[in-house]
């Protein structure tokens, strides 16, 4: 018998190269003439912003913009971002850029219409709509945050705290392909580990909600992932390898919307709030560990993943194909670039026990792990990683 489940999803995805051109009469679709962009420095650098606010503009929709987002965006700049959009009375929101801006976006709309605070918001199913109407438009290949309904944030110095609910899944996701053309091939191939992730961990998680639509979208992300990742780090111009990175992560993203990540995700926290390490590049750095971890007791689901990432392995035995993954996952992200260890990222021996126990406040991840994992069994990882 299948379990009973829940699946939620973005109800409008418009998918294609230039789709970005019609971002106008999306807007108008929903009703709205008033648009609060929420975005970053990079993004305005790159052309992206300006490009989106004419095309706005020349469908006569009033803008104001919002660009001070920074990488795993701190409190303060959703409450300034909240504040920004309240004094222009905005009536639309919309997420231009990585998963940072689009995290911010989601609470922006969430929050401008006052019906809680931030603090009252996290956690899980907290959130008290309604939101305003929101629109996410994702310029890299890695988070999926455009269907997703989780928004992390940095509390305090290190600690990320999520806002989980239904309630902040976008309106409307944009995946224009030719917007990831210009991503360096470092963030790149971190944010493609990162969708890989997702995928990996939704299918493989033990989450009572882990469900049959779930596990066929993370295999699709994987076939697409797989085939295309160090493609695009190779060529970044390589239009259908941008587009099956796009896709693929969105896949990932609703994957594991509706079953959640684990021990990767629990792990590679602490090392982005206390080091700054970009996400997609900390989940890398103990991806192959925690598989390894998790493979002696929990085998299966690995196993049944590999061919779609790597065809070599289809053949191989249950136990030998989980671990061959594994390693494979580990020469993946050397071939694409990425720094190998802790060590390697600027990450000292002596700050693993600090970040053992930092991974151990990840309840909420750490409970969906196929192997329960102790401070100790954290530490080991670590130690292994480093």
């Amino acid at each position: 018998m299948i379990s009973p489940y829940t699946f939620n999803t973005c109800p409008s995805i418009r998918f294609g190269e230039n789709s970005i051109n019609n971002i106008g009469s999306m807007v108008r679709e929903i009703g709205h003439n008033h648009v609060f962009i929420v975005s970053d420095e990079g993004m305005v650098k790159s052309g992206i912003v300006k490009k989106v606010l004419s095309i706005l503009e020349n469908d006569g929709i009033a803008t104001d913009l919002f660009t001070d987002v920074i990488a795993d965006p701190p409190e303060r700049v959703v409450h300034s971002a909240v504040n920004a959009a309240k004094i222009v009375k905005t009536n639309i929101v919309i997420g231009l850029g990585g998963g940072s801006s689009l995290d911010v976006a989601k609470l922006v709309a969430l929050l401008v219409p006052e019906n809680q605070s931030l603090a009252e918001a996290y956690g899980v199913g907290n959130a008290i709509g309604p939101r305003l109407p929101l629109i996410l438009i994702p310029t890299t290949a890695g988070t999926g945050s455009e269907v997703t309904p989780i928004s992390i944030i940095t509390t305090g110095e290190s600690e990320k705290m999520g806002v989980v609910s239904p309630i902040i899944i976008p309106d409307i996701a944009v995946l224009d392909p030719l917007l990831t053309i210009t991503v360096p091939k470092h963030i790149t191939a971190a944010t493609g580990i990162d969708a890989m992730v997702h995928a990996i961990e939704a299918y493989a998680s033990t989450s009572d909600n882990n469900n049959p639509v779930s596990k066929q979208f993370a295999l699709q992300a994987l076939d697409l992932l797989g085939g295309s990742v160090e493609d695009a780090v190779k060529n970044g111009s390589n239009r259908q390898a941008r587009a099956n990175m796009l896709l693929g992560s969105m896949l990932a993203g609703q994957a594991f919307a509706n079953s959640p990540v684990a021990a990767v995700h629990a792990l590679a926290y602490p090392i982005g709030g206390h080091f700054k390490v970009p996400h997609g590049l900390s989940n890398a750095l103990v991806l192959s560990h925690v598989l390894r971890f998790n493979s002696v007791v929990a085998p299966k689901p690995y196993a049944e993943m590999a061919p779609h990432v790597f065809p070599d392995l289809e053949n191989l035995e249950t136990q030998e194909a989980a671990a061959a993954f594994a390693e494979e996952l580990a020469r993946l992200s050397e071939r694409c670039g990425l720094e190998p260890r802790l060590r390697d990222v600027g990450i000292p021996a002596d700050a693993i026990d600090r970040l053992a126990s930092d991974a151990m406040n990840q309840t909420r991840l750490l409970v969906n792990n196929p192997r329960p994992l102790n401070e100790n069994d954290a530490r080991s990882i670590y130690q292994a990683a480093w």
